[in-house]
C-alpha cells in the first residue's frame, strides 16, 4: 500500500502506539459548503476530536495519492479549489491512476480508513436509498460499503432527503448494525426524529466500543452505523424542514438532476430556501458527531 498511501506522521505514530484516531471525510470541505466556512468547519472538527483525546485524520486523494491526515495547506487547497472531484469506491482507481485530486465520500473514506487501520469515522450523515429507489435503484454506495468494510460510522443518521425506511431495510438485509446513541429512533440529519424506531441503542460509548469489538472479534465482516441525533438546541422543526425537502425534491425532478449530483444539489437548494438555517444545523451536527466519535475511538483503543 505504500505505493499509494500517505499517512501523516502524527496519525502513523498514533496508530503505531494504539492511540485513538478518528477518520474524517473531505467531501464536506469541497462540496458541502462555501469557502472559507468549509475550511473553518474542518479545522474546528479536527480541534474537537483533539480536545476529546483522539487524533483527527482527514482523508482525501491529492495528486493520485491516498492521504490520511491533511496539513493546513492541503485543507486550504480542498476548500478553495473548484475542481475537486467527488470520489466514491468506483472512482478511486481512476483518480489514483490519472494522478488527480478527489474529495472522499463516506464509502471511499471508509475504504482508505480501513487501509490505514482506523476503526472510527465521523461524518454528517450517510447516503442511502433515494426516494423511489425501488424503481430507479438509486442507492448510495455508502450502504454496500457498510456491509463489507470494518469501520464504524458516527453520523446523524441518514440524510433526510432520502427514503429512510428503505435505507433501514437495506442496512438490515446487509447485516449492518444501526445503533442509536442515547436514542431509540433513527435521527434524520436536521431533526432528532424520523418516525423509524431502531432495534438497538446504547447510552454510552464504552458499551458501543465493546459491541464493535465483539462484532469484529467474531469476524462479522462490515461496519456499523452509530446514529447520533443533532443536539436539541440546533435541531430544525420537523414540519418546516420536511416541507423544504419536498420543495427541493420537486425542483431536482424538474431540472433532471440525477446520480452523484443529487445530494449536493438538494443540500444547496435546501440551504437557499431555509435562508442558511439548514447549513448551520449541518455544521453543528458534524461537531456533535466529532465529540461522540472521538469518545468512541478512545474507548475502542482501550480494548
Amino acid at each position: 500500500m505504500t505505493n499509494y498511501l500517505d499517512i501523516h506522521p502524527e496519525v502513523a505514530e498514533a496508530l503505531k502506539n494504539n492511540k485513538a484516531v478518528v477518520a474524517l471525510e473531505s467531501t464536506i470541505i469541497s462540496h458541502g459548503m462555501p469557502y472559507p466556512q468549509n475550511v473553518e468547519t474542518a479545522r474546528k472538527t479536527e480541534e474537537i476530536v483533539r480536545c476529546k483525546g483522539a487524533i483527527p485524520a482527514t482523508i482525501a486523494i491529492l495528486g493520485g495519492r491516498l492521504k490520511v491526515g491533511l496539513n493546513n495547506e492541503e485543507l486550504e487547497f480542498l476548500g478553495k479549489s473548484g475542481d475537486i472531484g467527488k470520489v466514491s469506491r468506483r472512482d478511486i482507481p481512476f483518480v489514483v491512476g490519472k494522478k488527480l485530486n478527489g474529495a472522499t465520500t463516506v464509502a471511499s473514506t471508509m475504504i482508505i480508513a480501513e487501509m490505514a487501520g482506523i476503526k472510527v469515522f465521523v461524518t454528517g450523515g450517510i447516503g442511502g436509498a433515494h426516494r423511489n429507489a425501488q424503481q430507479t435503484f438509486d442507492i448510495s454506495a455508502d450502504l454496500t460499503e457498510l456491509s463489507q468494510t470494518n469501520v464504524a460510522v458516527v453520523c446523524a443518521g441518514a440524510k433526510s432527503i432520502l427514503d429512510l425506511g428503505l435505507t433501514l431495510e437495506y442496512l438490515e438485509t446487509a447485516g449492518v448494525p444501526v445503533i442509536g446513541y442515547q436514542t431509540d429512533e433513527l435521527p434524520a440529519f436536521y431533526t432528532r426524529k424520523s418516525g423509524f424506531k431502531l432495534v438497538h441503542s446504547s447510552e454510552n460509548t464504552a458499551e458501543i466500543a465493546s459491541i464493535l469489538k465483539s462484532k469484529w472479534d467474531l469476524n462479522l465482516k462490515g461496519g456499523a452505523v452509530i446514529a447520533n441525533p443533532i443536539p436539541e438546541e440546533f435541531a430544525m422543526d420537523f414540519d418546516y424542514i420536511t416541507k423544504a425537502i419536498e420543495t427541493a425534491l420537486e425542483e431536482s425532478e424538474k431540472e433532471g438532476i440525477k446520480g452523484k449530483d443529487t445530494t449536493p444539489f438538494l443540500l444547496a437548494y435546501i440551504k437557499k430556501i431555509t435562508d442558511g438555517k439548514s447549513l448551520a444545523a449541518n455544521i453543528e451536527l458534524v461537531y456533535n458527531n466529532a465529540r461522540v466519535g472521538a469518545e468512541l475511538a478512545v474507548e475502542l483503543s482501550k480494548l
